[in-house]
């Protein structure tokens, strides 16, 4: 039967080689060498470097070393071991064990084998030998080890020791333990973990035997890109307001979408998970995902969604609107029905406080986060954030019973400012115009004020509404981050972002101008929203009418928000609660643009703390997200107590990229080309993007030596941006709330690893 095996293989050779099996020794051996440095290019080695960041030159090394054999009766063996148990970091030897067989036989799962505890029944004296250099490896080398063995006729030999890979968890205990021990000193525990990783202790994760239960029986419908990490069970629903609608009854829902815009960010917070067909990991699904903690999974091609129908297809499989099913953001599966998962406590796990106290007592930088609503910034505050570095004040208007308010307030600004400017233009006029001229004018000026009237009715009203709205608003988030500063950005999107999509206003206009008339002024209400909707498109949305440009045309929309902010805080102080606004200014590009804005709120401010009678705290300031304000920002830091670096849109104009476009179209290849060694919305570009900063830092604090210089972008999460932030000199990064622990080990680690960033 050997013989007949041994043929069998000999003609497999042939026919994959075209030539015989080499007879001679030294041929043989050359093949294995060359085999095992062609195995480096191979297509799973390429994607793992790929994915943990290794250098495809960087090569690979080939041991040749005398065979030895376990498979030489019943006191032989072999085995894989661990020092310390790689999922939890538990002390003690873990691992495989096999009497009579080859090591192949463990890692292939040829057969079944036993704990490697069962060894020291079976051979004693080779365990014994084995425990004692076990541990003598780990104290030489100061890790925990993967040890592969081999005993023959009961003379025990090592065949290879290297540092073991290792879960999050385990990561984390193994490096206080061994601090603890002496082995290692807490600098070198601070480096052992990857802060990355520590995203995987702070979100709901699902059992992993339940996990693999359902693989098993099938339930595994597609993998997607993993963008936000986190397990999520819920009835799949397929449109925002719907899961709006039923979250408020506290049902568990799956938002799935082809992608997600603004307008669905209501249903995005109602939901426990998000799953779109479209996007990367720097779609507007991931990044409000990660932002919000909300498990996500993006980009499964696999998923045909039929919004009609209120279904998705996945090959033969049909999910409807009310099928469970789970997602696991971490891994971008997604399987049918429900899986079991269990949330997380920092509160319960003692070693990644220690680490993380380690960690505070370590760094330099502060550790702020993103936050839009109150559960966020208390989310934040448990995960160690000092701050709020960004407070977005549009996620607010985007909630359903706010948006008519904000549509009737958007449709309304236009014209009642364009006839305010007007009657104050002809009132000038009036003063210096000749006796002769001032008739007409006058004429024209009371024509104007007729016509302003109910328009200026309409556009007051509506900001007398939100105003209330937005107060509290304030209150919750300045109140959950007491003696804390609080970062609030005032409107930056476009303004058609809160208006119905103008293609599906125009087919609803014209089918009811088809349709038989009712009666009702339904269509007179729809022609009027496409007419704004019209009036507001634009070429190009992101360089277009957003930002400060929105409040220098629009001022009482952004003295509106600015009274809001500082009536809460003025109300909390009188309750004695600490509250710390910071108000700011976005998308400027001009000195000239921040000193008419601050201007004219600053004076609101002033006014609402007269009126209250109280003082609070506060700065105005700038984010730094166009190219010339980095350019100027010696000019800017003027009139600016603080720069919020917001790198987002700051490479977007750098780079001449849409992120979405990008994503979605060529940016995949540029990593794979080499084109670009990362992707600069995922890690800041520090030769372009990050010379940029470096100039604005330096130039900015040259004019105002105690300008307060932070980073609220997506980069302010990542590791290796953070060691740029902390080399260039910011005070603070700001990230998602899960992140903040992330944010607070690595800047112990830039510290400690002074130039940790890419250049090139």
């Amino acid at each position: 039967a050997l013989k007949e095996l041994v043929e069998a293989f000999k003609i497999v050779v042939r026919q994959e080689t075209g030539g015989d099996f080499p007879a001679k020794p030294y041929e043989q051996l050359r093949l294995a060498i060359a085999a095992v440095f062609d195995s480096w290019m191979g297509e799973r080695a390429f994607v793992y470097r790929q994915a943990n960041k290794i250098p495809h030159n960087l090569g690979t090394a080939v041991n040749v070393q005398m065979m030895v054999f376990g498979n030489m009766g019943s006191s032989s063996g072999t085995g894989v071991a661990f020092t310390r148990d790689p999922a939890t970091g538990e002390p003690g030897l873990y691992g495989d064990f096999l009497v009579n067989a080859q090591g192949e036989d463990v890692v292939a799962g040829i057969r079944t084998p036993m704990p490697i505890s069962e060894m020291r029944n079976i051979l004693p004296d080779a365990y014994a030998q084995f425990a004692e250099i076990a541990n003598r490896l780990e104290r030489h080398y100061r890790d925990v080890q993967d040890v592969e063995f081999t005993i023959e006729r009961g003379s025990l030999y090592m065949l290879q020791t290297r540092t073991a890979q290792r879960s999050a968890a385990a990561a984390v205990r193994i490096a206080v333990d061994m601090f603890r021990e002496g082995l290692i000193t807490k600098e070198e525990a601070l480096l052992r973990v990857q802060p990355d990783h520590l995203v995987q202790l702070l979100l709901p994760r699902f059992e992993p035997a339940t996990k693999q239960r359902a693989i098993d029986e099938g339930r595994l419908l597609t993998v997607g890109v993993s963008a936000s990490p986190g397990a999520a069970c819920g009835q799949a629903v397929f449109d925002a307001d719907r899961a709006d609608e039923l979250g408020r009854d506290e049902q568990k829902l799956i938002l799935v979408r082809p992608e997600t815009s603004p307008d669905d960010v209501h249903g995005m917070i109602a939901a426990q998970g998000v799953l779109t067909s479209r996007g990367g990991k720097t779609s507007h699904a991931a990044v409000v995902a990660r932002g919000m903690g909300i498990p996500a999974v993006v980009g499964a091609a696999a998923v045909t969604i039929d919004l009609s129908g209120r279904r998705m297809h996945i090959r033969d499989n049909v999910v409807a609107e009310g099928d469970w099913i789970s997602l696991d953001g971490a891994t971008g599966e997604v399987f049918v029905g429900e899986i079991e998962s269990r949330p997380p406590s920092l509160e319960e796990d003692r070693n990644l406080l220690d680490l993380l106290s380690w960690a505070d007592a370590g760094r330099r930088l502060q550790v702020w986060a993103n936050a839009d609503y109150p559960r966020d910034a208390q989310r934040a505050r448990e995960f160690g954030a000092q701050g709020i570095g960004l407070c977005r004040t549009e996620h607010m208007f985007m909630e359903p019973e706010r948006l008519p308010i904000v549509q009737q307030m958007i449709l309304a600004a236009p014209e009642a400012t364009r006839l305010q400017v007007e009657a104050e233009r002809l009132r000038a006029e009036i003063a210096d115009a000749p006796e002769a001229r001032r008739p007409d004018l006058e004429r024209r000026l009371a024509e104007a004020e007729e016509r302003l009237g109910p328009a200026r009715a309409q556009y007051e009203g509506a900001l007398r509404r939100l105003l209330p709205i937005q107060r509290e608003d304030f209150k919750g988030i300045l109140r959950a981050m007491e003696g804390l500063p609080v970062v609030i950005r005032l409107l930056d999107p476009p303004l058609h972002e809160f208006l119905p999509r103008y293609e599906d206003l125009l087919i609803e206009v014209s089918e009811l101008r088809r349709a038989p008339s009712d009666g009702s002024d339904n269509l007179a209400r729809k022609e009027a929203l496409l007419h704004a909707v019209e009036a507001l498109r634009e070429t190009n949305p992101m360089l277009g009418l957003r930002g400060c440009r929105l409040g220098l045309l629009f001022p009482a929309i952004t003295e509106m928000q600015v009274r809001a902010i500082f009536e809460a805080a003025c109300e909390l102080k009188r309750a004695g609660v600490d509250a710390r606004p910071e108000i700011m200014i976005p998308l400027v590009g001009h000195v000239n643009e921040l000193n008419r804005a601050r201007s004219q709120l600053e004076d609101v401010a002033k006014q609402v703390m007269a009126e209250q009678g109280v003082s609070v705290d506060h700065k105005f300031g700038t984010m730094i997200e166009v190219p010339r304000a980095a350019l100027t920002a010696d000019d800017i830091a003027q009139s600016a107590e603080f720069f919020s670096f917001g790198t987002n849109d700051l490479t977007q104009m750098t780079y001449a990229f849409s992120r979405d476009d990008a994503e979605g179209k060529f940016l995949a290849r540029y990593l794979e080309d080499k084109i670009l060694p990362d992707n600069p919305f995922q890690t800041l570009d520090a030769s372009g993007v990050g010379r940029l900063v470096r100039m604005a830092v330096e130039d900015g604090r040259r004019r105002r030596p105690d300008l307060e210089l932070g980073v609220c972008g997506e980069h302010g999460g990542d590791p290796a941006s953070i060691a740029f932030f902390d080399e260039v000199g910011l005070d603070y990064v700001s990230c998602s709330p899960f992140r903040v622990p992330v944010a607070r080990l690595a800047a112990a680690q830039a510290q400690l690893t002074p130039g940790g960033y890419t250049t090139t």
